[in-house]
């Protein structure tokens, strides 16, 4: 089977990722997989970790959340599915103009389509983040019910896009999945580095969502003392001022965006507990990737996080005072290392259990045949 992805490559975000992950393990499993992106053509190729055909879709302007495609780019993207001629389109969607012109695009050249619908959520519009959010899922609902199948990652977020009037046959729940023998636990020198006895760490941009400053001022008014870190890997608009206001002399490490995966993976495993304190979340890849490393986690219930985490993998906060939570939490966790390593390996346990990338994989096969099949029969029938 010949899959047609059109997703993202850069700037880094969990979409870009989701995409290196499912399509090469695609083709590890046989398929032929084109990958088309937004991209400049002198800047298109195959580094970053994807192994399948490139195509360049032209742009104005990216960003980690959303794309302004050029005004060539609906012509140069149907150009290609002509020539590629693939089974289904999978689009991986960068929330551009573009992914509502895409049904009308792949009705004309009798081609299936699937989309994946990452944008996060709240489980209740609670401030002006979640709001907005919530208007995106307003926006894209008319036009996904066009689509063959949408994929979502958890039961709210087909709850969500169903009351908002995509018919529930085409909303299919596939969750994030991670590779638990790449992320897993093991050896790592990054308390040696430190000079710590106890690591926290959070993973993920800094950006006003992610509401890294209600954990930054829980940390430094629960005085952690010296031999306790806060690391801070990743970047993002609020960096500057935060550096700024939360320094080494709180005990905080900020180590920037890391690129290379295995010194991403040695930070988790040098470290006791993962935080994602987020307003608004799908369902963060980051939070899988420290369960499957055997990380405590401690998280929002912002999107589906708080339902990875329900009953025992993780402690899960309220999306409302978060920084309040954290203060009487994080000592806790400094003082009780058993209580870290029994949350550890229940978060583990919880990453087997339910969200392999193996197990995606399977399901996301199961749906291309699926929907393989009733194309066939709705292309027949309407000849």
């Amino acid at each position: 089977m010949h899959i047609a992805w059109l997703g993202k490559k850069s700037p880094f975000c969990g979409n870009v990722t989701y995409g290196r992950e499912v399509t090469n393990a695609l083709l590890d499993r046989g398929y032929r997989v084109s990958f088309l992106h937004f991209a400049q053509e002198d800047d298109a190729g195959n580094d970053g970790g994807w192994d399948c055909q490139e195509v360049p879709i032209p742009f104005l302007y990216k960003s980690q959340i959303y794309t302004i495609p050029s005004l060539r780019s609906s012509r140069v993207l149907t150009k290609a599915l002509r020539e590629l001629k693939p089974d289904l389109v999978h689009a991986s969607l960068t929330l551009s103009p573009l992914d509502f012109l895409l049904p009308e695009i792949c009705e004309e050249l009798d081609l299936p389509l699937v989309a994946t619908f990452h944008p996060p959520f709240a489980r209740k519009p609670r401030n002006f983040t979640s709001g907005t959010q919530h208007l995106t899922y307003q926006l894209y609902a008319p036009f996904l019910a066009n689509y063959q199948r949408v994929i979502v990652f958890s039961q709210l977020q087909r709850d969500l896009l169903v009351r908002l009037g995509v018919p529930k046959s085409k909303v299919a729940v596939i969750p994030n999945g991670v590779d638990t023998q790449k992320y897993s636990p093991g050896l790592s020198k990054l308390k040696t580095q430190l000079g710590a006895q106890r690591i926290f760490v959070y993973q993920g941009r800094l950006a006003v969502e992610k509401n890294i400053e209600s954990l930054l001022r829980a940390w430094k008014h629960a005085d952690m003392g010296e031999t306790s870190k806060l690391v801070i890997v990743g970047n993002g608009p609020l960096a500057p001022s935060l550096m700024g206001t939360y320094g080494e002399e709180h005990g905080i490490v900020w180590m920037g965006f890391i690129a290379d995966e295995h010194e991403r993976i040695q930070i988790l495993r040098g470290s006791d507990v993962f935080i994602l304190p987020s307003l608004v979340e799908g369902l963060s890849l980051s939070l899988l990737e420290a369960m499957a490393c055997g990380v405590a986690c401690i998280a929002t219930d912002a999107g589906a996080d708080g339902e990875v985490l329900e009953n025992g993998a993780g402690i899960v906060l309220s999306t409302q005072r978060v920084s309040t939570q954290l203060q009487t939490l994080l000592p806790i966790f400094r003082d009780h290392p058993e209580l870290t390593l029994l949350l550890g390996r229940k978060a583990r346990q919880r990453a087997l259990e339910r969200y392999t990338l193996d197990c995606n994989i399977t399901l996301l096969e199961e749906l291309y045949h699926q929907v393989l099949q009733q194309w066939r029969v709705y292309s027949s029938t309407s000849v």
